[in-house]
């Protein structure tokens, strides 16, 4: 009887613990996602490229002949405005002469003994008007100065120069002169004027520009000096250049595999606004570096190569 009690006691304990077991037998399997970043890639080239450093140059006339009265007289006739461009030997000025004036009012209305009495003025030089000192009607003695011509052939640009950079000027001697609208032309850096700009303390260079044609004074541009170039430079793209927030320290995510991307320290040389000179380290033309995407990767990522 007791041995039943036992066996009956045993069996429902079984079946107790085999419930309770049965309740926490259901086992959670979470699936592992392999999360890829999207990414283009660029390759590696090498070019020719130079560094270059823009300075303001201003254009001026070195030269200025002045027109003056050769007589006493009233001008008649003003046939030029302030910006003209002249020719050698163009009539400028007319000037009625004090005799010819005195004669026309004694003779009165006698027409039979008027005398015009008419001087012209030539121009002695090509070049452009910048001041006229008359107006028609006006009096005028001889020597007086009737306007002031700017000689084209004489025009240059002065290119202030930071005493720091004068170093390059020898290797420079033959530069390129921007224009506002963007064009360019040529010129040749002709000598050093003995004082500096005193206000910003800039040495002060000649350029004689290739061509003069029309160009007026006081005209801003700027003049591209070289201070290094490299034949063979390894070129990046600038949007594949990361840098930390205080511009110390830059790097790149270049690609071990299809699916790998790993964080390489990097030198920048030259760089505009669109490509970037990797000095160090060196890199191969079969590298692929990751163009976009790279933004925020850790090194060793885990990415996905996709065509834009």
């Amino acid at each position: 009887m007791l041995n039943r009690k036992y066996l009956t006691i045993c069996l429902i304990s079984g079946l107790f613990a085999l419930t309770i077991s049965c309740g926490h037998s259901t086992e959670t399997t979470e699936e592992v996602v392999d999360v890829k970043t999207p990414v283009t890639i660029a390759p590696v080239e090498f070019k020719s490229v130079e560094s270059t450093v823009d300075l303001p140059a201003v254009s001026t006339f070195l030269n200025k002949s002045i027109i003056r009265a050769t007589t006493t007289g009233i001008i008649e006739k003003i046939l030029i405005n302030q910006g003209d461009v002249i020719e050698t030997g163009q009539l400028l000025f007319s000037i009625r002469t004090r005799e010819a004036m005195a004669l026309n009012n004694s003779t009165g209305s006698d027409s039979s003994l008027s005398f015009k009495g008419l001087i012209n003025i030539t121009s002695h030089n090509e070049g452009v008007i910048s001041t006229i000192s008359y107006r028609k009607g006006d009096f005028v003695q001889e020597g007086d100065e009737l306007a002031v011509v700017s000689e084209q052939n004489s025009l240059v640009f002065i290119l202030d120069v930071p005493y720091e950079m004068e170093k390059y000027i020898a290797s420079n001697k033959t530069c390129s002169i921007v224009l506002p609208d963007n064009s360019r032309i040529s010129g040749n850096i002709t000598r050093k004027l003995s004082e500096m700009d005193m206000q910003s303390q800039t040495v002060r260079y000649v350029i004689k520009p290739s061509d003069t044609h029309h160009l007026p004074g006081n005209l801003i541009s700027k003049v591209s000096l070289v201070k290094s170039s490299n034949s063979k430079a390894l070129i990046l793209p600038k949007r594949a250049v990361l840098g930390n927030e205080t511009q110390t320290e830059f790097w790149i995510m270049k690609l071990i595999n299809d699916s790998t991307a790993i964080k390489v320290i990097v030198s920048k040389g030259f760089e505009n606004n669109d490509e970037v000179e990797i000095t160090d380290p060196r890199l191969l033309t079969s590298d692929r570096i990751v163009l976009t995407g790279n933004y925020g990767l850790p090194d060793t990522a885990k990415v996905m190569i996709i065509k834009e």
